[in-house]
């Protein structure tokens, strides 16, 4: 019988060990499926918009393979899709500290409010954020699904997090290829300076079939 519940259901793909997920860290990597955005060089695509074709993890399993092997981890990396747009996300990071480990988020930083919370009640060690570009660009580079007006708006609250939260909130962005050298500069400029923010290299979109 598989042990599971409604927000476990969503957690569709695992990487059991990562040397490049958590800066500095070897991690295990949990996905979950669905996303909020619809980005056109999105790095998970399966995850995002069809995960319901995944196979779901059983709770027991996971959370025992990473008892098993925590001695061996610096943390576990809960990633997607966009694990914020999960009802129940609080349930299976509290399932997650059991374990002992820390927890690291990845967030497109749509949703401030979810990510303050989780933060406060000490559920994530970590988030990093993704920053996708210049604020006049998001309609393109999130197929549509976030305004200028909104992306600068959830971000700039996320970079307040990042002024309360010293240390523990950091920002990415992927050189796509629609951005130019110019508006990687544009990008860097709003991200207070004070902030890191660190720029990565574009990689193709995985088929169907490739969740890890």
């Amino acid at each position: 019988m598989t042990d599971t519940s409604p927000v476990w259901d969503r957690v569709r793909g695992i990487e059991p060990v990562s040397l490049c997920d958590w800066p500095g860290r070897v991690s295990c990597v949990l996905f979950t499926g669905g996303c909020n955005l619809r980005c056109p060089t999105c790095h998970n695509a399966s995850l995002a918009w069809t995960w319901e074709k995944l196979p779901a993890l059983d709770r027991a399993t996971v959370l025992a393979d990473l008892g098993r092997r925590r001695r061996w981890l610096d943390g576990i990396t809960v990633s997607g899709g966009e694990p914020t747009c999960l009802d129940g996300l609080p349930e299976l990071l509290a399932d997650l500290a059991v374990t002992g480990l820390p927890v690291k988020l990845d967030s497109n930083g749509s949703a401030p409010d979810v990510l303050a919370d989780l933060l406060r009640e000490n559920l994530v060690q970590t988030v990093a954020v993704d920053v996708k570009g210049p604020w006049r660009m998001y309609p393109e580079l999130t197929g549509r699904a976030i305004t200028p007006q909104g992306a600068r708006q959830s971000l700039e609250r996320v970079f307040g997090l990042a002024a309360e939260y010293p240390g523990r909130v950091y920002f990415r962005c992927t050189k796509v290829p629609a951005l130019s050298p110019d508006d990687l500069e544009e990008t860097r400029a709003q991200v207070p300076a004070d902030q890191p923010l660190s720029f990565q290299e574009f990689v193709p979109p995985r088929s169907a079939a490739d969740v890890s």
